[in-house]
């Protein structure tokens, strides 16, 4: 370390002490620095430990919560949702999903976020700046996605899963989302080929690297023509590929870990020559049939960095909506409202309703819930208005006991610019503006969400995505009716319209049926160049 970056260091050091000391008096900065200091050598990081509630993380019921409104109180509960040790990652270090997503960056954020909370009224709006109340420059948290805005139920719904070590695994195991666990390679082959040839549903998590995995699938492939695998994809949490989002599969865990710290370069040119056999593998089972997306955190982006080839891959999973539950009766109101709409629509989206409503009918059987209770659910605009009004009629006519948090995921069609991916299928140019998410999150907030939030990096890096994501509260109200009416149709729209304008052709025929529906709804529809020659002819000329 030269003198330059020593004097950085120093700097950054004293910065840290700085942000975290204005928190409280100079009465208390003689006994609290020491302990900062400690928890900055032990853990990176300034967590105020001190601060750290012994009340029991979780999601209480909203009339435990000390407010002055319901619509704070709610927020309350969300929080304390996203800490419980039952949804979140690493609860102690505040850290929801993703190895770095948190809710805030101090147990001293928590407590006066929660106190602002309890004081609020009506006419009054908590305004936060990464984890902290209105404020804190060169303080910064990352948010992720639906951990941004406070919104996050769990992995109900997803596809799949990477984790860093076997106890994470374990307890998604624990929890009843994986049937098996093994970390032998034959075995999982084994359990694969089994599977797939009696046709029998398994959710089988491997112990071991990846990329182990893939090349011993391309590997049965090319021994026995046998393709294992008909639909791939990845979820390698490299948006943060140097800091342990990715373990390159030349070392141990521990090795990995080890290198990190003590060489740096050396680990980083690892993960790269890893990144570069993960892919050769997949192109190989890919170029053999097999249909590969990326899920979503920077795989693809990054491994192109690193010199793979991956210009053949072009898709990129954006998931709809999602909707948080409360309450088994609302599956049940929901599916009902599914069932209404879905008798009328066109044929080209009636399996996706009926897809969704054997998702609603069957999701309680299988008791994936932890935390507060939350369903996700997938449905369009018109699905999305008419349950929240449903649910919020329930609550109304006392059918549901409490007030329900409705939210969406951030992989959504309105709420996240990301060229790498939820808008990597816009093509007019306009992927690498934000323009949308901002709008989203401008429009929500006008319309009358309960909260919305506004962040960067989600799933794809620093500086590669804005996302924007929101909290509605019903209580039963005429108000909140109106609230979901309004917002959750903008919620939708502004992403069709937007993505329509880029020349989608569902998105063309949904804002074109969604504007028969809404007459007052007025969308910029564009006219596709119909004869190319007019364009090489204008050139030409």
């Amino acid at each position: 370390m030269n003198i330059v970056q020593s004097i950085i260091i120093k700097c950054m050091i004293s910065l840290w002490f700085l942000n975290a000391l204005r928190y409280f008096p100079p009465s208390h900065h003689e006994t609290l620095a020491p302990e900062f200091a400690q928890e900055l050598r032990q853990y990176g990081h300034i967590y105020m430990y001190r601060f750290c509630p012994t009340l029991r993380m979780r999601a209480y019921p909203i009339d435990q919560y000390p407010c002055r409104t319901r619509q704070a109180a709610s927020l309350m509960l969300m929080i304390m949702n996203n800490l419980d040790p039952a949804v979140a990652q690493f609860p102690q270090e505040l850290v929801t999903y993703g190895g770095n997503g948190q809710v805030f960056s101090n147990w001293a954020q928590f407590l006066l976020v929660m106190h602002y909370l309890s004081q609020m009224t009506e006419e009054q709006t908590l305004v936060m700046y990464s984890g902290h109340p209105m404020g804190l420059p060169c303080i910064s948290v990352y948010g992720q996605m639906t951990a941004g805005s406070y919104c996050y139920i769990g992995p109900q719904g997803i596809v799949h899963g990477t984790m860093v070590d076997e106890a994470p695994l374990r307890k998604r195991h624990d929890q009843g989302w994986l049937m098996e666990v093994t970390s032998s390679m034959e075995h999982c082959i084994k359990r694969i080929r089994e599977a797939k040839n009696s046709k029998t549903a398994l959710s089988l998590g491997y112990h071991g690297n990846v990329v182990d995995l893939w090349e011993r699938l391309a590997l049965e492939y090319e021994r026995t023509g046998e393709l294992l695998v008909d639909l791939g994809s990845d979820q390698t949490s490299l948006h943060n590929p140097y800091n342990g989002g990715y373990y390159p599969v030349q070392l141990s865990f521990r090795q990995a870990n080890q290198l990190m710290s003590t060489d740096s370069n050396r680990f980083c040119g690892m993960v790269q020559e890893s990144l570069r056999r993960h892919i050769k593998a997949i192109n190989k089972l890919s170029d053999a049939g097999m249909f590969f997306w990326d899920y979503g955190n920077a795989f693809l982006l990054e491994a192109k960095r690193a010199g793979a080839d991956v210009d053949k891959f072009d898709i990129f999973l954006s998931l709809e909506s999602n909707i948080n539950l409360d309450l088994a009766v609302t599956d049940d109101i929901a599916a009902a409202v599914l069932e209404e709409i879905g008798a009328s629509v066109s044929d080209r989206i009636r399996q996706q309703y009926n897809d969704n409503i054997r998702w609603i009918r069957e999701a309680g059987k299988h008791k994936m819930v932890v935390g507060s209770q939350a369903r996700i659910l997938y449905s369009d605009q018109k699905g999305r208005v008419c349950i929240a009004l449903a649910i919020n009629k329930a609550i109304a006519e006392g059918r549901v006991s409490a007030p329900v948090v409705i939210s969406r995921d951030h992989h959504d069609v309105s709420g996240t610019d990301s060229p790498f991916r939820e808008t990597s299928n816009v093509y007019d140019g306009s992927a690498f503006c934000a323009d949308m998410a901002v709008q989203n999150f401008v429009g929500d907030a006008f319309r009358g969400a309960t909260w919305v939030s506004l962040h960067n990096g989600g799933g794809v890096g620093w500086g590669e995505v804005i996302n924007g994501g929101f909290g509605l509260l019903l209580d039963g109200s005429a108000e909140a009716a109106k609230r979901a009416n309004i917002m959750l149709n903008w919620d939708v729209s502004n992403g069709v319209a937007r993505r329509c304008w880029s020349g989608n052709s569902n998105a063309y025929e949904t804002i074109q049926r969604t504007m028969e529906e809404h007459r007052l709804l007025r969308v910029t529809m564009p006219f596709p160049v119909q004869d190319d020659q007019v364009l090489d002819r204008a050139l030409q000329g």
